[in-house]
């Protein structure tokens, strides 16, 4: 017991002081997060748009494969994206495996698909109100999505701030395309499984209390974004 209360002093004690291991780390994780959230929604919320406004053939397949593909394990992914990026593999010439390129892009694929789905639920409800409108005014397929995407702008925030929170927690994919490198690759999820490993549980703590600490400001910062306690959305 007085190993845990030790530890957990001496971890607020790194988080207080502005520890600057612990604040590289961090930095890095947000980094690299942020970058495939962006590239991420780039992806799934045109996509998502234009799964609710446009029917084809095979539009269901398509929803029922990106519902599927939420549950992904991650450690597939990563291991996918190692096959692609390894020396004898497609994209080995490129020379991105074990850098922070490799972890952008495990992640975005990751979070693509739980981004898609999410905006697709709100998008179809919107279009729902919208689509007797919108084909009156005989716009535009790229007008009604962009008019969507605009007006359900607050339900996608929501949406990125779930692609967020599976970005940043996520360890197994990132750990096999990123390697775990100091000063390069590691990031909160990785320090903290090895510094557990090692038996530093102060800077594993530490580091627990660094993620918590940036969800929840994410968290917060969309809610002000969304601007939803102003209007009683709550």
């Amino acid at each position: 017991m007085g190993d845990l209360w030790q530890g957990l002093s001496q971890a607020f004690w790194l988080v207080l002081s502005a520890d600057a291991e612990l604040v590289e780390i961090a930095f890095r994780s947000l980094r690299i997060t942020v970058s495939a959230l962006v590239l991420a929604c780039l992806i799934a919320l045109p996509l998502a748009a234009l799964l609710a406004v446009r029917r084809f053939r095979w539009r269901r397949a398509v929803i029922a494969t990106l519902n599927a593909l939420m549950g992904l394990p991650p450690v597939v992914v990563g291991l996918i994206v190692y096959v692609l990026l390894s020396r004898s593999g497609p994209l080995g010439a490129l020379g991105l495996l074990f850098t922070p390129t490799a972890m952008i892009v495990a992640q975005m694929i990751i979070i693509v698909p739980l981004v898609a789905s999410i905006a697709h639920q709100s998008l179809r409800d919107l279009w729902q109100e919208y689509h007797d409108l919108l084909i009156s005014l005989n716009v535009t397929q790229r007008q009604k999505i962009a008019t969507l995407l605009w007006d359900s702008r607050r339900a996608l925030l929501t949406a990125a701030l779930a692609g967020f929170g599976r970005g940043i927690g996520e360890v197994g994919a990132i750990m096999v395309v990123g390697g775990n490198i100091d000063n390069y690759t590691r990031v909160l999820t990785t320090a903290i499984a090895l510094e557990t490993g090692k038996g530093e549980f102060a800077l594993a703590l530490a580091l627990g209390f660094v993620l918590i600490a940036l969800a929840i400001a994410v968290n917060l910062v969309i809610h002000w974004l969304g601007r939803t306690e102003r209007e009683g959305a709550w």
